[in-house]
């Protein structure tokens, strides 16, 4: 990824610099400019990344679309949940309307008519993966470290991530969902959100071949790495089979192996609403037909979240306070005091 922003590349007239663009030859390049916040993603950021990408849609001259973050960690660190949270508070919906904006660019880009490389390198994860996972390249490198950890935060995966996790080999998907683990680069390839692993410092020269107008595919890179998360299936299949959140929190809080009872721990942290809402949101999607389902999905459930949820607390805790304030009070003290028909309404509106 870019330490800085070329001097080449622009916002669009009218909008913020924390997102810019420049033309290499046949390739329109998105660069994420807020490096300080691991270019967190804002409200005007995404209104104008789906204004740019209808412009090039139909330019011509453009053969390819890719996007990085600026910065020295990483694509994407997600929405910029504390905003979310503020606004919640003050009763204002402007975490719907971001949510909103957010969605129709993950549906654009799953749909993108162009080639849509994305450099995952960093740290990619809630928002980050709505931008890269979608697209038609999604180049890992030894760097990446992806993630969607929303149950952390009082929140659920989003941006169609569980259409992804939803296909992960064996129960990666509800593993990873309901615990918000984070995966190296080999581990993205092997869930299906990244289709190859790169080294970092080839990143530069695969750019000059999309501005000479090459299309590149995944034999650029290495499409079968040695994941660490596959390594772990044993005893996440075993314990994360069903639909039961507290059937599976007990299978392992009860296993022999310490990965399995650590794995519960971390569990324990989280939402226990947001849990529950996790594993069923995963369920669901592994039975629909295309992002643009699951899409739908997740703006029922922002709407949830945004009425009555854990979401300012989880913020709060892990994002304002950073762990430092006061332990979080959930809606509900454990995922065993979760009413199923509060989870299952979640889904309808």
């Amino acid at each position: 990824m870019p330490e800085e922003a070329p001097t080449t590349a622009t916002p669009r007239p009218g909008h913020t610099d924390e997102l810019l663009y420049e033309r290499r030859g046949a390739l329109g390049r998105i660069l994420l400019n807020r490096p300080r916040a691991i270019n967190s993603l804002t409200t005007p950021m995404v209104e104008s990344l789906l204004a740019q990408l209808q412009d090039w849609a139909g330019d011509d001259e453009v053969a390819s679309v890719s996007i990085e973050g600026v910065g020295p960690k990483g694509l994407c660190a997600g929405g910029d949940m504390r905003a979310a949270r503020e606004a919640t508070l003050e009763g204002r919906d402007d975490a719907v309307v971001f949510w909103d904006h957010e969605y129709q660019v993950n549906a654009a880009i799953a749909t993108y008519p162009k080639p849509y490389v994305a450099f995952m390198d960093g740290i990619v994860m809630g928002g980050g993966v709505g931008v890269s996972a979608h697209g038609s390249l999604r180049l890992a490198t030894e760097r990446t470290r992806l993630a969607m950890p929303e149950t952390a935060i009082g929140f659920f995966p989003d941006v169609a991530g569980c259409w992804w996790l939803a296909k992960a080999p064996g129960e990666l998907g509800p593993y990873l969902a309901m615990s918000g683990a984070s995966m190296t680069g080999a581990d993205a390839v092997a869930t299906g959100f990244a289709d190859a692993l790169i080294p970092s410092d080839e990143i530069p020269s695969l750019l000059d071949r999309l501005a000479d107008g090459e299309r590149l595919d995944p034999s650029v890179g290495d499409t079968d790495p040695t994941s660490p998360l596959v390594a772990q299936r044993g005893w996440i299949d075993e314990c994360f089979a069903g639909d039961d959140p507290a059937v599976i929190l007990g299978r392992l809080e009860a296993h022999g192996s310490e990965e399995a009872r650590q794995c519960a721990s971390d569990i324990r942290t989280k939402s226990p609403l947001s849990v529950a809402v996790a594993l069923e949101a995963v369920r669901r999607a592994a039975r629909m037909r295309s992002i643009k389902e699951v899409l739908q999905q997740d703006r029922v459930l922002g709407w949830h979240f945004w009425e009555r949820s854990d979401m300012p607390e989880g913020v709060r805790v892990v994002l304002v306070d950073k762990g430092k304030g006061a332990p979080p009070r959930w809606l509900w003290d454990r995922v065993e005091d979760v009413p199923h028909d509060v989870v299952q309404g979640m889904f309808v509106r």
